[in-house]
């Protein structure tokens, strides 16, 4: 039981809170038991710790015989302990350790995607977190973080995953204009959602939503700036029917995923 909520191995999982430790080690957090069930049933190998209070094994069955299936090791400790670790108040007693596993860019583009998320200079980890959940749930085949887009490593972006960060490809670190020239190469087309592109139902009909896309979607507060948005293929904005003034980027992002999504799947049946 480990149960010093200062010692050493402690304060180094705790620090895993901060992105520079996250850079140093390769490391990230992983709280509560979605997450480490995921990271189980998807990647074990990428668990590197598994902690664990006496109460929250005991809880869930099904994450005790995952672990003993992966040959994963848990590391009982205090309520004390696992809350000096953990980003939440309450990590529901579970916690791991889990190395990054990004992947290139180039590697997405070869394995001919149909559908690709690009997220340009995103900041908030909610809204990151979410659209990568939505992009998983859609069906896409990757997602591509560009420009300063916050660090999909983030605790709060992985607890907004709910586990979808164990699903599909992610790439970091690219620049907009390669990853772009790539996704062309690679027979995608581009389509930027943005307030001032054309009219999202003409698109619908016209057949651009029905072949292999990548959705490029900008900042929240700022949305995509000239010279990417001159980078795309097509500039689409949702219409608001209602009186709504905007609609969130996470919520527009999983309505762009999804129409594209109908339409590949209903022109593959025929």
């Amino acid at each position: 039981m480990l149960e010093n909520p200062r010692s050493p191995r402690v304060r180094a999982v705790a620090k895993l809170t901060k992105r520079s430790a996250r850079s140093d080690t390769g490391l990230f957090l992983l709280e509560g038991p979605q997450a480490v069930r995921e990271a189980l049933a998807y990647k074990p190998d990428a668990i590197a710790e598994l902690f664990a209070t006496p109460t929250g094994w005991e809880k869930h069955a099904d994450i005790r015989a995952a672990a003993v299936e992966a040959q994963v090791e848990v590391q009982y400790v205090s309520e004390g302990v696992l809350a000096a670790m953990a980003d939440t108040v309450t990590p529901q007693g579970l916690l791991a350790v889990a190395r990054q596993t990004p992947t290139a860019v180039k590697d997405i583009l070869a394995s001919s995607p149909m559908l690709v998320t690009i997220c340009q200079e995103i900041r908030d980890p909610g809204n990151l977190g979410t659209i990568i959940r939505a992009s998983d749930a859609a069906g896409a085949d990757a997602v591509i973080l560009t420009g300063r887009t916050v660090d999909p490593y983030n605790p709060k972006v992985v607890r907004s995953t709910t586990g979808s960060l164990f699903h599909l490809p992610i790439a970091v670190g690219g620049e907009l204009p390669l990853v772009l020239e790539g996704a062309r190469e690679a027979g995608l087309t581009v389509l930027a959602a943005d307030v001032k592109g054309d009219d999202f139902i003409e698109a619908r009909s016209s057949g651009t939503l029905e072949g292999p896309t990548a959705w490029l979607f900008g900042n929240e507060a700022h949305g995509l700036e000239e010279w990417s948005l001159n980078l795309a293929d097509h500039v689409l904005k949702l219409p608001i029917f209602g009186r709504a003034e905007s609609l969130n980027l996470a919520t527009a992002a999983s309505v762009c995923l999804y129409e594209s999504a109908f339409a590949q799947h209903a022109a593959r049946r025929g």
